[in-house]
């Protein structure tokens, strides 16, 4: 395994969303450079701008996938049947790895979205706490795999 799944912790980590450091951990192998990346994938974070809806980390997952299929363009109808079957595929294999859900309310074993957009400090309580460091090494990992 490349130093990718590190990096797109390191990156959460580092104050990023879990989406930024899932898609940025592997955009360069796109040609997408690290401040594209962060500014594509930045609304994804703590489930659609802290919303709780679909998982950021699965929101990179998807954006990747999309990257990363060989699709032909051309045939608009055949190229989202491709990538759908993909991202399919991979929601199973992240709900696998990550309680049964892609839902960041559920994974965070909350009711409904956050009361505000302000994005919580990573203190050491908020680290405890969260399993989004793990949630984003597996869809790091899901990627990964994928990719190759």
């Amino acid at each position: 395994m490349e130093n990718r799944v590190e990096k797109a912790v390191e990156l959460f980590e580092n104050g990023y969303n879990c989406s930024q450091a899932v898609f940025c951990a592997f955009s360069d192998k796109f040609g997408i450079e690290d401040e594209t990346a962060l500014k594509l994938s930045s609304g994804f974070g703590g489930g659609f701008g802290r919303l709780r809806e679909v998982c950021g980390a699965f929101s990179g997952c998807t954006l990747l996938i999309g990257l990363a299929t060989d699709t032909d363009l051309s045939d608009a109808s055949k190229a989202k049947k491709d990538v759908y079957e993909k991202v399919r595929e991979i929601k199973e294999e992240f709900e696998k790895r990550n309680g049964g859900s892609f839902i960041c309310r559920e994974l965070l074993n909350m009711t409904g979205p956050s009361e505000s957009h302000v994005p919580e400090e990573r203190t050491e309580h908020y680290k405890k706490t969260r399993p989004c460091a793990e949630i984003v090494r597996q869809a790091a990992m899901i990627m990964d795999e994928y990719i190759k």
